[in-house]
């Protein structure tokens, strides 16, 4: 991999910080580093969602950009006599891509490394060799010999597990490659929106919010919403990338390269009408790519803001990304930085005149 430019180096600091639901420290303190620079003040609500506020116009609309801290990752729940840790998933997994995979054990002592792992195929029969791991017969393996001898590394009951991957530039060197995009890519852009905000006026406040624990029901965005009481939110994610082999436009419509998705609909939200033609409006009027999608399972923390208070009118921007809640996923850089644009032109335009005049459908 080259040398890394400012952004890439934003990037790599983002994603490889450990942070599943409930422990997202490091992602914070890496979010709070980047985005200080351009907020007149970063807070946080109680749950621990970092909350940066940058003033235009004090009287005009608050604007939320949300990007969450989380990533899906697994907490120890027991050691047994030999050493083995088991452990409890935190968002979402899907069994087939969780074998044979580096971790990192965060304990008070330090990290440890281990590798999941379950019964080898060559002891199966036949027909169990067929079907698909049973996620409570994976353990994870640090090499110790016995439940003292982990316990003397530091391991205990409530540790967060982590994916181990690097960050990596591939060979398309616009193709980024690393874990945890789901959602420090929402980090970088609710970083990026303000820094390009930081010596131009637009008429409101604007709130870049990393929120925690998105991956178990959009709770910190709940708390953070509440504490902002937002005019206008836009939660900014990864979506479905529907460019791999075997993917039909009916199951997913996206692909990387082509602009960030506007979700029409998803399980948590049905997204504004008069924010989304908005925001359309302006992509059609600076010739900004853009696609459109639904996604009819899972949610964004649009799904918490826009049913916070008296209702907020919300929108989400997503990043079409490859192998999502996996160790590693994909994304193109083009897409991200044409999601920072967008949202900071669309902000530019909302005024308290505009905001109001925003139509339900």
């Amino acid at each position: 991999m080259g040398k890394l430019d400012q952004t890439l180096t934003m990037l790599k600091e983002l994603t490889d910080a450990k942070g599943i639901p409930g422990n997202e420290r490091e992602p914070r303190e890496v979010m709070k580093k980047y985005i200080s620079e351009y907020a007149d003040d970063v807070t946080t609500d109680n749950l621990g969602s970092l909350i940066a506020k940058k003033v235009g116009n004090e009287n005009g609309p608050k604007i939320m950009v949300a990007g969450h801290l989380d990533e899906v990752g697994f907490m120890i729940t027991r050691i047994d006599d030999k050493g083995f840790l088991y452990f409890q998933t935190v968002g979402g997994w899907w069994s087939q891509v969780m074998l044979a995979q580096r971790v990192t054990i965060v304990t008070s002592k330090g990290d440890i490394t281990g590798i999941t792992g379950s019964k080898p195929p060559h002891v199966l029969s036949v027909e169990a060799r067929k079907k698909p791991i049973d996620l409570k017969d994976i353990f994870i393996d640090i090499g110790a010999s016995s439940k003292e001898e982990a316990m003397e590394w530091g391991v205990k009951p409530g540790d967060m597990v982590v994916p181990y991957f690097e960050f990596t530039v591939m060979n398309n060197e616009k193709m980024l490659l690393a874990k945890a995009w789901d959602n420090r890519i929402g980090c970088a852009i609710a970083i990026d929106v303000l820094k390009n905000l930081k010596d131009t006026e637009h008429p409101n406040v604007v709130y870049g919010v990393g929120t925690v624990q998105e991956e178990v029901g959009l709770r910190g965005a709940k708390t953070s919403a509440h504490l902002i009481q937002p005019d206008i939110a836009f939660g900014v994610d990864v979506g479905i990338a529907g460019d791999t082999p075997g993917v039909t436009e009916k199951e997913a419509l996206s692909k990387m390269g082509k602009g960030p998705q506007i979700i029409l609909y998803d399980a948590s939200m049905v997204s504004h009408k008069g924010l989304r033609d908005l925001v359309t409006d302006t992509a059609d009027e600076l010739s900004i790519p853009y696609q459109f999608d639904s996604v009819p399972g899972g949610g964004t923390d649009s799904g918490s803001i826009h049913l916070t208070h008296n209702g907020v009118p919300a929108l989400s921007i997503t990043i079409a990304t490859r192998y999502i809640h996996s160790h590693a996923a994909m994304l193109h850089r083009d897409d991200y930085e044409n999601a920072v644009k967008l949202i900071v032109e669309v902000i530019k335009k909302l005024d308290a005149e505009t905001v109001n005049e925003l139509t339900f459908a």
